[in-house]
């Protein structure tokens, strides 16, 4: 209850006046480069801030949101910018979000793939089915040719072979129908996994269904998110971040400096998770 007050208290007067009178104005002299800052939040937009109310909410950050630091930093120079090297820290927390959304894609796209039991029974079914309409077709052509030499009886007897080969057959086709409307990525009702935020939905959606989803704060997040990682994986190509002291350290990371060197250094960073699948 008091997190959900205090989110509505920084919705309606923002997060830096909540900040300062909680912690009497202690955080208001926070420095740009201090780790307490939301550096995402200087360079963009904060992560947290993009899924709020949606399956996805993040819930609040855990660092500071200053606009008089957005402010200072929006008005610094190319060359301030490049020595702080907050774009580099941006990058880096987009990934982590962009990676988990990955890792949900392909949870959910292993679900709607068939299963070792029901590839085999499907291959059974088309077996069976091939082999009865061999028969028929063998069957038929021998009544003909026992009709022609008068051989009734006979005749009649290779014809309720061939019915009885027929009711088989629409058996097998239907059994193999209702397999796979429930099996693989034609069952469970006609779902697909969306390839920028991982929702299903439905081939049987209509247009208006479909624009809900596609224009819906989730998607829409995800879809910034994953644009902005590349337009900025583009810009610092060739760049190095910037080597900090330790009190400056990336607030993001909490591994070893060296780990980030190698995703952004001359390459400017990897594919962000971004693998696209196939659209419809």
């Amino acid at each position: 209850m008091a997190a959900e007050q205090r989110k509505l208290l920084e919705q309606l007067m923002g997060a830096d006046q909540l900040i300062g009178t909680g912690a009497q104005g202690r955080n208001a002299q926070l420095s740009i480069t201090d780790n307490k800052v939301c550096r995402s939040y200087l360079v963009g937009t904060c992560p947290h801030d993009l899924f709020t109310n949606t399956k996805q909410d993040l819930g609040p950050c855990s660092k500071v949101h200053s606009e008089g630091l957005k402010t200072e930093y929006e008005t610094a120079s190319s060359a301030e910018k490049a020595k702080w090297g907050f774009d580099f820290d941006y990058m880096r927390d987009m990934q982590k979000y962009i990676d988990d959304c990955d890792r949900r894609i392909d949870t959910a796209q292993r679900r709607l793939e068939k299963t070792p039991d029901e590839i085999r029974q499907t291959n059974n079914l088309l077996k069976q089915i091939a082999d009865l309409n061999s028969t028929i077709n063998t069957g038929l052509l021998e009544v003909s040719v026992l009709g022609e030499t008068g051989s009734v009886a006979m005749a009649m007897n290779e014809m309720h072979k061939v019915r009885t080969a027929k009711h088989q057959k629409e058996t097998a086709e239907r059994d193999l129908k209702n397999l796979q409307d429930t099996s693989g990525p034609s069952g469970h009702q006609k779902l697909q996994v969306c390839d920028v935020c991982g929702a299903y939905l439905s081939r049987l959606d209509n247009d208006r269904r479909l624009a809900d989803h596609f224009f819906g704060k989730m998607h829409m997040g995800y879809s910034d998110m994953r644009k902005t990682w590349k337009k900025l994986s583009v810009e610092l190509k060739g760049r190095a971040p910037p080597v900090r002291h330790h009190e400056e350290e990336d607030p993001y990371s909490a591994g070893p400096r060296s780990g980030r060197n190698q995703r952004y250094g001359g390459s400017g960073g990897g594919s962000g998770g971004y693998r696209r699948r196939g659209r419809w």
